[in-house]
């Protein structure tokens, strides 16, 4: 069976580079396909190319058994020829129309009862009745948000665009739209595809993601393979893991490699085609802390270090350790406190072998 979507394209920008779209979502029906990466990696771009707002320089999009776009044909379909609906980053609600009107305003083509009718399940559905007449100016950011996600929702599309829509809210509401958005839209059973630069978001909402920079694709497949396996330094880097340091494998055995790390050896599983080297990618949450002599524990590797700094982040603190190589801790504050965390102390870091991602280094 072919894929629901598929993007084999190019667009181009002479003196500025070329963004490659090259992904496909293999089913019809509720999925997230989030494009993930720093700002100018091209994620924005090839959401507009698949919206119809830019023009092919080369490849094709197909949809659904439908061209979209095929530059060796010359074909392009505008935007309004290709079921889709699209949501930008703010919004662009009307802000002379009331909640209704925002809402109505994608459904010409329909007689007045069926907009009517098409707009108070809208409501319903999105949780905004009571404020039928209220302007965008009345409302609290998570509201705007709900009148336009229904409005590019109203006229029922094939694929969903969705342009970093909570980026412009506080972290406290955007915790709570991230759950009722992938509920709403597993409901509509409506395919998306998101942009994000957010690794909390693209983890909370995504179910594929597509990593890209400097307008190419990185690697793609399920969102939890690629954050746990990412396929170079790179991609691991841009995924947010925060050591990645290259080693010396000085021994395979049993499925487990050692390697010499700075002035360290760490353990972790082989996961084959290892070399001489290999490069070492280590989360902080996954690096957990002692003070004083360790206690029993399944952890492969018992690194000694020194604090060097500690830098608050919210509920968490942020820390770098001295363990013969740089390595980054991430724990609560709570945590911090009960253990006395402090520049300057001793602490033992604790990994398990698993927890650590090696790429073979050609």
């Amino acid at each position: 069976m072919a894929p629901f979507l598929t993007a084999e394209a190019e667009r181009r920008y002479p003196g500025a580079g070329t963004v490659e779209a090259r992904f496909d979502i293999p089913c019809r029906g509720f999925s997230i396909t989030v494009l993930f990466g720093p700002s100018g990696s091209g994620k924005t771009t090839i959401l507009r190319m698949l919206a119809g707002l830019e023009r092919l320089n080369a490849g094709r999009i197909l949809c659904d058994g439908e061209a979209w776009a095929d530059a060796g044909q010359g074909l392009h379909r505008p935007p309004q020829a290709r079921r889709i609906g699209f949501l930008s980053q703010g919004y662009d609600l009307f802000p002379h129309l009331d909640v209704a009107a925002n809402l109505a305003y994608g459904l010409p083509g329909l007689a007045p009862a069926q907009r009517r009718a098409r707009v108070a399940d809208l409501l319903t559905l999105l949780e905004l009745q009571g404020l039928e007449q209220r302007r965008p100016a009345q409302l609290s950011g998570g509201q705007r948000q709900r009148v336009a996600l229904g409005r590019a929702l109203a006229p029922q599309p094939a694929l969903l665009l969705l342009d970093e829509p909570l980026s412009a809210l506080d972290r406290p509401v955007q915790l709570r739209l991230w759950r009722d958005l992938r509920a709403l839209l597993r409901r509509l059973e409506v395919p998306t595809v998101l942009v994000t630069h957010d690794r909390a978001e693209a983890l909370q909402l995504g179910d594929r993601i597509v990593v890209m920079e400097e307008g190419r694709q990185c690697q793609a497949g399920p969102i939890q393979e690629v954050f746990e396996r990412p396929s170079d330094p790179a991609v691991a880097r841009i995924l947010g893991v925060e050591t990645v340091l290259l080693g010396r494998v000085t021994e395979v055995r049993d499925g487990l490699a050692t390697l010499a790390v700075g002035e360290a050896l760490v353990h972790a599983a082989d996961p084959g085609g290892l070399g001489a080297h290999a490069y070492v990618c280590i989360r902080g949450e996954d690096v957990l802390l002692e003070r004083g002599e360790p206690g029993p524990s399944t952890a492969r590797n018992r690194l000694r270090g020194r604090i060097r700094s500690l830098q608050t982040e919210g509920p968490l603190v942020r820390l770098t350790l001295d363990c013969g190589f740089p390595l980054e801790s991430l724990v609560t504050r709570q945590a911090c406190v009960e253990l006395g965390l402090a520049e300057g102390e001793t602490v033992i870091a604790l990994l398990k072998a698993s927890a650590l991602h090696l790429i073979p280094h050609d």
